[in-house]
């Protein structure tokens, strides 16, 4: 699969890098969880995964938009938002998140996991206001009783990881598996949001909303990180 092809006409403003940080916990697999400030206009009080923007100086010689300069943004925005300290050889690439057609700010996510290195966290307050380390069923189990916002990639990569007993058996099983590439559209109305492997994804069937464009649920996939 060439994951980096967009397949949308219009054109992206740049890429994005997010970073699953795993661990082994009492509980199980645990990943690492920040809310976002309220007041941020990306994922206002959202619960993510470390990781933004891609920028000039990630890329070197490389492309901005390439999977090398991603790699780069990965270890460094893991570093500022959190205070955790990765290389670039310690990352997984598992899948790259596509944007839909028509939203403000179009930036292709690629997503890598890590083994959480050890060392005490330290937030960027513009960044995250809390973070939490959980497993994926107990972050899934907060979305589903409306005491945490996940956006769908943030919940479709808890989901894929939710059986997994240590983060060894998570980072096993992610490096394992081909890189997938998901791709959204909107439907008609635009209150809805498809992805690829939604059942619905290549009709426009109204009475089984995957992902409302104001709320994601449990069931979709959507833009997040």
């Amino acid at each position: 699969m060439d994951a980096a092809v967009d397949p949308g006409a219009e054109p992206l403003v740049g890429s994005a890098a997010t970073v699953v940080l795993i661990r082994d916990g009492a509980r199980g697999a645990e990943v690492l969880l920040g809310e976002r400030p309220h007041d941020r206009g990306s994922f206002a009080g959202a619960w993510v995964f470390p990781g933004g923007a891609v920028d000039e100086a990630d890329a070197g010689s490389d492309p901005v938009g390439s999977r090398e300069a991603a790699r780069r943004a990965a270890v460094r925005e893991t570093y500022e938002e959190v205070g955790l300290r990765l290389g670039v050889d310690d990352l997984i690439e598992f899948a790259l998140w596509n944007p839909p057609k028509g939203v403000p700010k179009r930036m292709r996510t690629w997503f890598f996991a890590a083994r959480a290195p050890l060392g005490d966290i330290h937030l960027a307050v513009d960044e995250f206001v809390e973070a939490e380390w959980l497993t994926p069923v107990e972050a899934l189990e907060r979305h589903a009783e409306g005491a945490m916002t996940l956006f769908p990639p943030t919940w479709v990569t808890l989901h894929e990881l939710r059986w997994a007993g240590t983060a060894d058996d998570a980072l096993a099983a992610l490096d394992a598996q081909e890189l997938r590439a998901y791709t959204g559209r909107f439907d008609d109305d635009r209150t809805t949001l498809f992805w690829q492997e939604d059942e619905h994804f290549h009709t426009d069937v109204r009475d089984h909303r995957a992902v409302p464009d104001d709320g994601p649920d449990a069931e979709g996939r959507g833009t997040g990180s």
